[in-house]
């Protein structure tokens, strides 16, 4: 994609970093200082990451249940893949 700054992953790039602990939980906005009655459904996910020196870093991010569930539609498609190796 032109002007992308999502990085490219292929079969000759070099991962790094290692995935340590994956952790999420489902959780509701019920309100905010805009809106009285949100009701709106989240996944919030905490990745720990060790660098290639092994160095831990956390991340964490939000995502709403249609990104969440394509998050784990691409995650089942990696373990088939990785189970054919």
């Amino acid at each position: 994609m032109e002007g992308s700054s999502e990085p490219v992953l292929d079969a000759s790039s070099k991962v790094t970093d290692q995935l340590i602990d994956f952790q999420w939980k489902l959780g509701m906005a019920v309100s905010s200082d805009s809106c009285r009655s949100l009701k709106y459904p989240y996944v919030a996910v905490m990745l720990k990451i060790a660098d290639h020196a092994g160095h831990v870093k956390s991340k964490s991010f939000e995502m709403t249940i249609p990104q969440f569930q394509n998050f784990y539609r691409q995650f089942k498609e990696i373990a088939a893949v990785i189970e054919t190796v």
